[in-house]
């Protein structure tokens, strides 16, 4: 992820602009995620793209892909809602798979746990036709940086 300072990041999550924070991460790019503001939930989609795929016979999406979407997603969602001066360091990853991703949009939401001082605990679904169904869980724990007391509203 290039560095994007806080004021960037000020600026992206008052106007809603998720995309800004997306396209600092190469990976974000190179599989396609989007991120919008739902309320006060942040969505992140990833769309069907057949690059994606690891199954064709399926056809599906590769399990790496899904996992990575994942994982960015979580980072990306703590990065908005801390607005931590620094990019969350990955701490552990635990991912369950629960159905095949097949060739279509897959959406994931976060929630953040528990957060401390220093670690954040997220928990991350990911679903394609419906929410209630998801293609996989995961629980994923991160270093985060405190914001400076300047940082805080």
């Amino acid at each position: 992820m290039t560095d994007i300072t806080r004021e960037e990041l000020r600026q992206a999550c008052e106007q809603g602009d998720h995309g800004r924070l997306l396209a600092a991460i190469p990976y974000a790019q190179l599989i396609g995620v989007e991120c919008v503001r739902q309320g006060d939930d942040l969505l992140f989609r990833l769309p069907a793209n057949k690059d994606n795929i690891g199954n064709p016979l399926l056809p599906a999406i590769h399990g790496g892909v899904i996992a990575g979407f994942m994982e960015l997603a979580a980072a990306v969602h703590l990065l908005i809602v801390t607005r931590a001066p620094g990019v969350p360091k990955i701490i552990d990853f635990s991912l369950d798979y629960l159905r095949a991703g097949k060739f279509r949009d897959t959406y994931a939401r976060c929630q953040v746990w528990r957060q401390g001082r220093r670690v954040a605990n997220v928990a991350i679904t990911a679903w394609q036709d419906v929410e209630a169904e998801p293609i996989a869980t995961a629980r994923a724990h991160f270093k985060i940086q405190e914001p400076a007391k300047s940082d805080h509203p």
